[in-house]
């Protein structure tokens, strides 16, 4: 099989509360590095990945997609951009997409799975691709087992059921893609890794959304397990400090794609670089 290529696609902009999106860090430390507007949000984007080994199309992240009411649009700021917009850019149709792996199933990483047909019924994007999701994962979202209780939302879960292909802890899922648990944004959140012609590429999802969620402490508010997720980004950062991975940050507006090195005056910090 030949090896991955792979392109970064912005599939819409949207905003979140900051004192949400840094947890316990103060608004007098984290406004220095993520501007807010008059209502306290910053600037986000979904970033989703495009790999192509000439045989197969697989798709990392979905996005929000465009089932939204005007009122909800403006909640969050959303962009009237979808993942589908991102693929069409690239000469990508939706039914030319084999595969799709998910992070996990909250709706801004996961509502692009299904689209409203004429109907206004909600069907799968992408009708040929079968889906790739954690076991606990899953089953948390049906159960809609989280803090937050619009997240998690029938109309990108039901119409994709029959397409789940449900994994339980780390596999390898096709030829040089593997899947690995990420314990603490949510129960069952995973990381995706593979191998490109530079080596190993990383997508981490929420354990760190951009660059300045780098140190420790800087977690999201909405994380269930808080202490958890600090482990696992440590023990990402490490890893990939260690073995020259390249991280895709899921929600990084501007440079999403880094390298990490320690710190040289501290050993237990990390500092990330383009990539």
């Amino acid at each position: 099989m030949s090896p991955w290529t792979w392109q970064l696609l912005r599939a819409g902009s949207f905003r979140l509360d900051g004192g949400g999106m840094f947890g316990v860090i103060p608004k007098t430390i984290w406004s220095k590095l993520a501007a807010a507007d008059h209502n306290n949000r910053i600037g986000l984007q979904t970033n989703c990945l495009l790999l192509d080994n000439g045989e197969v199309k697989v798709l990392i992240e979905t996005g929000f997609g465009d089932k939204w009411t005007d009122k909800e649009r403006g909640f969050w700021d959303l962009e009237r951009r979808t993942i589908v917009d991102a693929l069409r850019e690239k000469g990508v149709e939706p039914d030319q997409i084999n595969h799709v792996v998910v992070t996990h199933l909250h709706f801004d990483h996961a509502a692009g799975l299904t689209a409203m047909n004429p109907a206004g019924i909600a069907v799968p994007t992408f009708p040929r691709a079968d889906i790739f999701v954690q076991k606990t994962e899953w089953g948390d979202a049906l159960e809609n087992k989280s803090t937050m209780h619009r997240t998690y939302l029938r109309s990108h879960l039901d119409p994709i059921a029959q397409r789940v292909k449900l994994i339980d802890g780390e596999r390898e899922i096709l030829e040089g893609i593997t899947v690995f648990p990420m314990l603490g944004h949510t129960w069952g959140q995973q990381a995706v890794r593979f191998q490109d012609q530079r080596g190993t590429v990383c997508f981490p999802g929420d354990v760190m959304p951009t660059v300045h969620h780098v140190g420790p402490a800087y977690s999201l508010g909405y994380d269930m397990l808080p202490y958890h997720s600090m482990i696992s980004k440590h023990r990402l950062l490490q890893t990939a400090a260690e073995d020259h991975w390249r991280l895709a940050l899921d929600h990084e507006p501007g440079q999403a794609v880094v390298g990490v090195q320690r710190d040289r005056e501290r050993d237990d910090r990390f500092v990330l670089t383009p990539a």
